[in-house]
């Protein structure tokens, strides 16, 4: 069951690194814009669920903080993240909004029943430096002029941080409600949008493709899997593994020929890939004595 629930926790990742793809191929329409449109397009299959189960409407039911915190998360993110690239130079701002995957591992000591060790850290750092390669790769020159985007960004951090932790002790609230997480997202992205956009839509029947893609999967489909993959897996394996996110997106940008392969792709991949392999030790230890067992 753990190790199930922590591979549906992967998938999120896997669909967050296609997240810089889709959204260079959805044109120039402004973030919250987009926003409001992805995460109405999120809601559909979770809509469609309950459309199909009535009974399920009522998982909705739910306490006023698991509600806060839910809106807080998603919407919240997102805020400060668009916030942060207003106010800072985007790679800066970046690489600090990135420090969520650290402080979930460093958080994951505060949870019931979990406990830090030495390689859970040392995994997730080593993520964050492959990372640092990645995201800093023509040069990081943090400029104290942008210190509100600095700061939108490491609140950023904290908050996406601080939404995985709390789901985690929101583990008997059923992943319905993201449904209702994604469809508040959309409604304050698109008052957002009216008080500070330009409305710009997508020009080519492509870019709406595109639109959807994000709707469906990394602004879709990865949350329902995150959600359900840090309440029920294990959170300090999918906390350095999401490191994995900004280097995938890459490796899948250097396919389709947005990017250039370079030596600091190749060394991140070691040090995220073997970051990931140092802080998931316990599921390998765990499953050694199942195998000797069966023998």
């Amino acid at each position: 069951m753990r190790l199930r629930a922590t591979l549906i926790g992967f998938t999120a990742i896997l669909m967050w690194s296609f997240l810089a793809l889709f959204t260079a191929a959805s044109g120039k329409m402004p973030p919250f814009q987009l926003a409001a449109i992805c995460f109405a397009i999120g809601s559909i299959p979770g809509l469609a669920v309950l459309v199909l189960n009535p009974a399920r409407l009522a998982l909705l039911k739910q306490p006023a903080k698991v509600w806060i915190t839910g809106i807080a998360g998603l919407f919240g993110y997102h805020f400060l993240y668009f916030t942060a690239l207003r106010n800072a130079p985007a790679v800066e701002a970046g690489l600090v909004a990135y420090l969520w995957p650290l402080l979930i591992v460093v958080g994951s000591a505060l949870l019931p029943g979990e406990r830090l060790r030495w390689y859970h850290l040392a995994g997730a750092l080593a993520g964050l430096c492959g990372t640092f390669l990645i995201v800093g790769r023509n040069g990081i020159d943090f400029d104290g002029a942008y210190a509100v985007g600095y700061g939108a960004a490491f609140l950023c951090a904290f908050t996406w941080s601080g939404y995985s932790l709390l789901t985690r002790r929101f583990d008997a609230v059923s992943t319905d409600v993201v449904t209702g997480f994604c469809l508040a997202t959309s409604i304050l992205s698109f008052f957002c949008h009216l008080g500070l956009e330009t409305t710009v839509w997508p020009a080519t029947g492509f870019e709406w493709v595109a639109v959807a893609g994000l709707g469906l999967f990394p602004v879709g489909a990865a949350f329902y899997a995150w959600d359900h993959g840090v309440k029920n897996g294990d959170i300090q394996i999918l906390g350095a593994a999401s490191y994995a996110a900004p280097l995938l997106s890459t490796l899948i940008l250097l396919l389709f020929g947005f990017a250039e392969p370079s030596w600091r792709v190749a060394l991140a991949c070691l040090l995220v890939t073997g970051g990931a392999v140092l802080a998931a030790q316990d599921m390998f230890r765990r499953k050694v004595p199942a195998q000797s067992a069966a023998e």
